[in-house]
């Protein structure tokens, strides 16, 4: 096995993907009235939907992309939207009713894909794959891979200790400020977005 590359990719996406900043997300997106049970089954959900995005685009992205005719701007813009909607409906309150549809789903969306599983893993993840030569990199790559989402499920796994400090009154607060750095990651994807079109088309 490549350590150093091992190494790189494994950095890399931890910090793309940052674990210890996905747990006050993941609370405020699973519910204050989730149980324990609730918010594992989502844990394990969410990180098993973002390993099969990287994973599927570490085999197939580029030729998936081609097909499609689809440029990696193209994809981080419609990422940055969808976590921009999101990020609007924490900082407006409307996922606080426990009954909101959205509640249903955000284990897959969008806490797998596009906030574990975004244009920058995705893209990180591509790049590191066709950097590898042989199969002792190929290897590495994928032990970086499993090991970032081990973190991933552990760390959202023992938030469930988080919410009996916080409570229901804690977790809206957090949904607030959850909701305004979710908005700053979409803008921010759609600006970069933007200035690779700029770019491409200069």
């Amino acid at each position: 096995m490549t350590w150093q590359l091992f190494g790189e990719a494994f950095v890399t996406l931890f910090v793309i993907m940052d674990p210890p900043g996905t747990v006050p997300i993941f609370l405020v997106l699973t519910g204050a009235g989730s149980t324990a049970a609730q918010r594992q089954r989502a844990a394990l959900v969410a990180v098993a939907v973002a390993l099969g995005v990287i994973v599927t685009f570490a085999l197939f992205g580029q030729v998936i992309l081609d097909y499609l005719g689809i440029s990696l701007p193209a994809l981080q813009t419609a990422g940055g939207l969808l976590l921009l909607l999101v990020a609007l409906q924490l900082l407006t309150g409307a996922m606080d009713d426990p009954g909101t549809p959205a509640r249903g789903n955000v284990a897959m969306v969008p806490l797998g894909t596009p906030l574990l599983a975004g244009p920058g893993a995705i893209v990180a993840t591509m790049v590191f794959v066709q950097r590898s030569d042989d199969a002792a990199d190929y290897l590495a790559v994928a032990a970086a891979i499993l090991a970032v989402h081990v973190l991933l499920w552990i760390f959202m796994r023992y938030s469930v200790v988080i919410i009996r400090v916080l409570r229901e009154s804690g977790i809206l607060l957090i949904s607030r400020i959850a909701g305004l750095l979710l908005a700053a990651i979409a803008v921010q994807l759609v600006a970069d977005a933007v200035r690779a079109f700029i770019e491409g088309a200069g």
